[in-house]
């Protein structure tokens, strides 16, 4: 198969950037409006993007005092965007912390129906103690734990969504069959944290089965994704990283039989993109300007890395003691990892390392033949598979990558003219996963 560059979007509300909401011409409530969620993936769909992904964190996060963030539940907006769009792929993020398997494999398999194989599901180990508060924990379990359960739960919703063989439900109303209940599968599942009879009560999925999306960027999360990812989503900030990364996650492929073909590599990436380099400049500038003081971008990055935000000079070079930990509370290991590591390998400060990131992914500042080279760069390189965008500002950031930025990687031979298949599994160019369970077929077999 040919090697496609594939890219998602994260609908990060009204914009990756906090001073996404103070722009000109915007809604500042945008972020809880289907309707603008809708304008987002319908220029998506436009550009042939492969799927429009919805982070999530069950809890009021952040400081709404300054700015919107994540608000409506993801299962419910992304139906709502799958019955008024045709091929965009849809992402629900569903936590392995505070879900219970039987209900989250119905629910990501019922959008995945609705959607006629369109739906992926972004598996994440929550551990915000904000959330554990609103699920009656009085904090998050340990990350062993946390990891522990995710993987039970993860091989639990693949084994339900297995329930159904291909060619369980015949609907024959001739011979008054609807069903071949031995094609239909009990999960018989008990373990250290679930025991669930099954089977689902859903039949098998129009692509096989949902695609399984992971982001963790922990030792942990990099394990979990070897074992059961087939995209991944993380910060990655320079092409040392991706190598770093890409090697880990095979190896981790390797520990469960699998092969790195099978898994998507698809980092996060802000462009902000403007005509000319001044004008991208000045587009950040306008963004930064927008926010606090303490919730621009060196404040930022001083906080992912457990630091004062008024460190006396942000342009002198980090030291080790600043990048040696331990991760701050209630922020991603992965994050303070990725930032620390460019930092001590490039000798960055502060303010260097805030230029290269924004919302703690990287991001690139320029004109469209900018974003498209460095796209290009990492992709032909081997390094990455596609990035998921997270656009700056919301919808003029995507509108303008679609209509500058993807004609560009068309023209270079990089990224597809329009959809060429019908499943979010197709435009990602991934195979259909063995089931898990012996299918009668091959039973059949055995007892011959």
């Amino acid at each position: 198969m040919t090697r496609r560059l594939s890219l998602l979007v994260n609908i990060t509300g009204v914009g990756n950037h906090p001073g996404a909401w103070t722009l000109p011409d915007r809604a500042p409530d945008a972020y809880v409006d289907p309707d603008h969620h809708l304008r987002v993936a319908r220029t998506a769909e436009r550009g042939a993007l492969d799927g429009v992904f919805l982070a999530d964190i069950p809890a009021l996060y952040g400081d709404i005092g300054k700015g919107p963030g994540q608000g409506l539940e993801p299962s419910m907006l992304l139906t709502y965007l799958a019955a008024t769009t045709e091929r965009i792929g849809v992402v629900f993020t569903g936590s392995t912390t505070f879900n219970e398997p039987y209900n989250l494999a119905r629910r990501v398999l019922s959008l995945d129906h609705a959607s006629r194989g369109r739906a992926g599901w972004n598996a994440v180990a929550t551990f915000f103690p904000g959330a554990a508060r609103n699920f009656g924990l009085d904090t998050v379990p340990d990350p062993g734990t946390r990891y522990r359960r995710a993987e039970e739960f993860i091989g639990l919703v693949h084994r339900l969504w297995d329930s159904w063989e291909g060619g369980a439900l015949i609907a024959d109303t001739d011979g008054a069959r609807f069903a071949d209940p031995g094609r239909i599968h009990s999960a018989g599942h008990t373990g250290e944290f679930f025991d669930v009879a099954g089977p689902l009560n859903v039949p098998r999925s129009p692509q096989g089965r949902p695609v399984t999306v992971q982001a963790g960027a922990s030792p942990q999360g990099v394990a979990l994704a070897g074992r059961f990812a087939e995209a991944v989503y993380t910060p990655l900030l320079d092409h040392e990283a991706a190598r770093d990364y890409r090697a880990r996650l095979a190896g981790q492929a390797r520990r469960y039989g699998r092969d790195l073909s099978g898994i998507r590599l698809l980092p996060g990436l802000t462009p902000v993109i403007g005509s000319t380099e001044a004008e991208a400049r000045a587009r950040f500038a306008a963004l930064e300007a927008g926010v606090h003081q303490d919730a621009r971008q060196i404040a930022r990055v001083a906080r992912t890395l457990g630091l004062d935000p008024a460190t006396p000079d942000p342009e002198a070079p980090l030291t080790e003691a600043q990048l040696s930990g331990p991760p701050p509370d209630g922020l991603p290991t992965g994050f303070f990892r990725t930032h620390a590591e460019i930092a001590r390998r490039e000798g960055l400060s502060l303010a260097g390392l805030a230029a290269r990131t924004i919302g703690g992914h990287r991001s690139v500042i320029g004109t469209p033949e900018r974003i498209a080279d460095d796209i290009t760069d990492w992709w032909s390189a081997g390094l990455v598979d596609g990035f998921t965008l997270l656009p700056d500002a919301l919808p003029d950031g995507l509108d303008t990558f679609v209509d500058h930025v993807v004609p560009i990687l068309r023209e270079r031979g990089v990224f597809r003219h329009g959809y060429t298949g019908t499943t979010l599994r197709d435009h990602l160019g991934l195979p259909v996963p063995a089931p898990s369970y012996e299918s009668s077929e091959r039973k059949g077999a055995t007892a011959r």
